[in-house]
């Protein structure tokens, strides 16, 4: 990377931690609502259930507990991470940043914390940021990284494109030095403002104040074109993956594991098959979570160290895409580390519950 020592060590991944919360939503929940079947929800979406934040859960409560459960993952302590960035759509409030709120939750005391929004492209961005953060500055020597949402608290449960797709949840990475050969390589990242449109939440903000106006206009949930969406991720998916290859002379063959946001499960599936990725190699786990955003890569990453389907030294081909819209990719050679899922006993919520 242009800019950094050559003596600094490879960074890549030492620890991950994942967190899902108590409250869960079901397809029969959510059918009863939209007036449509389960059944009709599993074949359009591959989602069969969805955790949902509690009523007094923030993001920043979600993400620390993944970020707490990647630093024990790690062996580490709390205070010797230097560095924690927050990747989310739903902060705790539009200021201070959640990053700040995580900090002070997880006991990481000495790191330096912000926020990087990219949708559900944040965590590779952030990734990218902390890779060469680490790679530059001797003060830093291990950071972590953390994708959390609380969608639900922006959803209309009577809106049949969100709806079924959208929950909350969050992963975590401890990022610190590796061996030579391991390790993050090959980030690109891109996006396009012109298409921000497509997908986001329009008031709130400067653009459009909160107001009794846009409480009532229910402009505060998220508003989605699915099929412009589903055609943008149909187009930049395969780009990514055949772009990373060209540009390192690989091929399928050479990649172990696909890591990919999870905007939907059939349609991942299904653009996997038309690159050719074998099933077993595609990591999909938006069948057990739905789409959760900015934690939804990383917590795939997570998954797939649990499932013991990173061998050490396998090559791993990171994927993300998302609202703005932003886009990304990275390789990475996995160094083995551990893993520390925590989803506590889960309990049905309505499905129109706020």
């Amino acid at each position: 990377m242009n800019g950094m020592h050559r003596s600094a060590p490879p960074v890549g991944v030492l620890g991950t931690g994942t967190y899902l919360p108590r409250g869960r939503r079901t397809n029969d929940d959510i059918a009863a609502v939209l007036g449509v079947t389960p059944e009709w929800i599993l074949r359009r979406t591959g989602v069969r259930t969805r955790h949902v934040a509690e009523p007094g859960q923030a993001a920043s409560d979600l993400a620390a507990a993944a970020v707490r459960a990647a630093v024990a993952a790690a062996d580490l302590d709390s205070d010797r991470i230097g560095l924690l960035i927050a990747a989310t759509s739903t902060p705790d409030e539009l200021g201070p940043s959640t990053a700040c709120r995580v900090q002070a939750l997880a006991g990481a005391r000495n790191a330096v914390a912000l926020d990087v929004g990219a949708a559900c492209s944040g965590w590779l961005f952030a990734a990218r940021v902390a890779h060469d953060w680490l790679r530059t500055d001797r003060c830093a020597r291990y950071a972590v990284v953390v994708g959390v949402e609380a969608y639900s608290k922006f959803l209309d449960p009577h809106d049949r494109g969100t709806a079924v797709l959208f929950a909350d949840g969050a992963a975590a990475a401890v990022l610190g030095p590796v061996p030579d050969g391991g390790g993050f390589a090959d980030f690109a990242l891109g996006s396009d403002g012109t298409l921000a449109h497509h997908v986001l939440i329009p008031a709130g903000g400067s653009r459009m104040p909160a107001g009794a106006d846009t409480v009532e206009g229910r402009k505060h949930r998220i508003h989605m074109d699915g099929r412009a969406v589903r055609d943008f991720i149909a187009g930049i998916f395969p780009r990514l993956v055949a772009e990373c290859l060209a540009r390192n002379r690989l091929r399928l063959d050479d990649i172990d594991v696909f890591i990919a946001h999870q905007p939907n499960p059939v349609l991942l599936r299904g653009l996997g098959d038309r690159i050719g990725i074998p099933p077993e190699r595609l990591v999909v786990v938006g069948d057990e979570v739905g789409n959760i955003g900015a934690a939804s890569a990383p917590y795939a990453l997570a998954t797939a160290a649990a499932r013991g389907l990173l061998p050490p030294g396998g090559r791993i081909l990171l994927t993300v895409f998302g609202a703005g819209v932003t886009w990304g990719s990275a390789l990475l050679t996995w160094t083995g580390a551990s893993s520390i899922r925590v989803a506590p006993r889960t309990a049905a919520v309505p499905a129109g519950a706020p």
